[in-house]
C-alpha cells in the first residue's frame, strides 16, 4: 500500500497546478501503475473483521501499522471522509462523502464513519486479531463475520452478482478510472459502501418458507427465482407486470429491476453475519452488508433508494457503517514515496 498522506499531498498540489494549465489533448497518462488491492473482487474469505479507526497520530504510520495486521491480500485499506475533513491539504476523492441516513436507519454514531477503515479477512479465526492497538490511531468500532455462502435468514448469498473475475466490467462498474474526475492518487481504488444491519430474527423466523420467499423473490433452498428452477436464471418482469409470480416490493426485483437503466447502477456485493451480545431488545443477529463501486451515487445510494417500501425492509434495521474510499494497491512500501 504506497497512498501516504505524502502522496495525497502532492497529489493536491498535482491537481491545484493543472488547475492553472490547458488540458492535454488524448488519453489521460498517469505517472504509476494501476493496481488494485487484493481482498475485492476475489471470492470472499470465511471469517472477516472491520475495524475503523480515528487518526490522531502520524497517517503514514497508522496505515504502515494496519497493513502490517495480516498478510498481503488478507487485509484492505479504506479512508472515510472525516479524514479529509480534518485535513484540508489532503487530496479527497471527490464523491466521498458521511453517509446519510436512509428511511428506516437508526444510525449510531458509535458505530459509523471513521478515518481509516480495516477489513481483516481469513479462513482461519485464529488468524484474525481480537484485539487492536495501531500506534497514532484509536478504535471506533469493530464487527466480526461469517461468510457461509448463506445469510442469517437463510438465503444464498451474492445471486445476481456482476462477474467478479471479468476485468473488463470490473473497471465499468467498479475501479476508478483514468479520465474520471478524481485526484491522480484515486486510480485503482474504489469506494466502499458499509452497512451494519440487524436483523428481527424473531419475527422472521415466525414466517413460513413460502412467505419468506415472497419477500425475497427467490426459492429458499435453490436461490432460484420464484417461479423457475435454476439459480442464475434470467428475471423475466417484462412478463410480470403485475408482480403475480414475483412480488414487485421484492428484494431482487427492487434491488435490480433489469432494465437498461439499472444495468450502470450494479454494484460488487459482499455479506457477513455477525453475533453481538444480547441487549435488552433481545437476540442480536446481524448483516454486515459490504459493496464496491465506482461511484457511490450511481451504485449503492440509487439502489438503496430503489429498495425504499420492499417487503425486506420489515425485518432490517441498519444502525451502522459508512462510505469509504479503498485505496488502490501498490509494490511499494508505506512512505517510500
Amino acid at each position: 500500500m504506497a497512498i501516504t498522506r505524502r502522496a495525497l499531498l502532492a497529489a493536491a498540489g498535482a491537481a491545484s497546478a493543472a488547475a492553472c494549465t490547458t488540458p492535454p489533448v488524448g488519453p489521460p497518462r498517469l505517472s504509476r501503475p494501476v493496481v488494485h488491492q487484493r481482498g475485492i473482487v476475489e471470492p470472499e474469505r470465511r471469517h472477516t473483521v472491520l475495524a475503523a479507526f480515528d487518526v490522531v497520530g502520524d497517517l503514514e504510520q497508522v496505515l504502515h501499522s494496519l497493513r502490517g495486521l495480516a498478510p498481503a491480500g488478507d487485509v484492505v485499506l479504506s479512508v472515510g471522509a472525516s479524514l479529509f475533513d480534518a485535513r484540508p491539504g489532503l487530496a479527497r476523492p471527490s464523491l466521498l462523502t458521511t453517509m446519510p441516513a436512509f428511511p428506516g436507519d437508526v444510525l449510531d454514531p458509535t458505530d459509523c464513519g471513521g478515518d481509516v477503515l480495516a477489513q481483516l479477512s481469513s479462513d482461519d479465526p485464529s488468524a484474525l486479531p481480537s484485539a487492536f492497538d495501531v500506534p497514532g490511531a484509536r478504535l471506533r468500532w469493530t464487527v466480526e463475520g461469517q461468510h457461509t455462502g448463506r445469510n442469517a435468514f437463510g438465503f444464498r448469498e451474492g445471486t445476481g452478482n456482476p462477474d467478479a473475475w471479468n476485468p473488463d466490467l470490473m473497471d465499468q462498474l467498479v475501479w476508478v478510472q483514468p479520465g474520471d474526475p478524481e485526484p491522480e492518487w484515486c486510480v485503482g481504488g474504489t469506494y466502499l459502501a458499509v452497512r451494519l444491519i440487524r436483523l428481527a430474527m424473531p419475527t422472521w423466523d415466525s414466517k413460513s418458507t413460502a412467505d419468506q420467499e415472497l419477500v425475497f423473490g427467490r426459492h429458499k433452498e435453490s436461490g432460484a427465482p420464484l417461479g423457475s428452477t435454476g439459480e442464475q436464471d434470467a428475471l423475466d418482469y417484462v412478463n410480470d407486470p403485475e408482480g403475480t409470480r414475483i412480488p414487485l416490493n421484492a428484494h431482487i426485483r427492487r434491488a435490480n429491476p433489469r432494465t437498461p437503466e439499472s444495468q450502470a447502477h450494479r454494484i460488487l456485493r459482499r455479506g457477513y453475519t455477525y453475533r453481538r451480545p444480547a441487549d435488552a431488545a433481545g437476540e442480536h443477529i446481524g448483516h454486515i452488508f459490504t459493496c464496491y463501486q465506482r461511484d457511490l451515487e450511481r451504485g449503492f445510494a440509487t439502489t438503496q433508494r430503489r429498495l425504499a417500501g420492499e417487503a425486506l425492509a420489515a425485518y432490517l434495521l441498519p444502525f451502522g457503517g459508512g462510505y469509504y474510499f479503498v485505496l488502490p494497491g501498490d509494490n511499494t512500501a508505506p512512505g517510500e514515496r
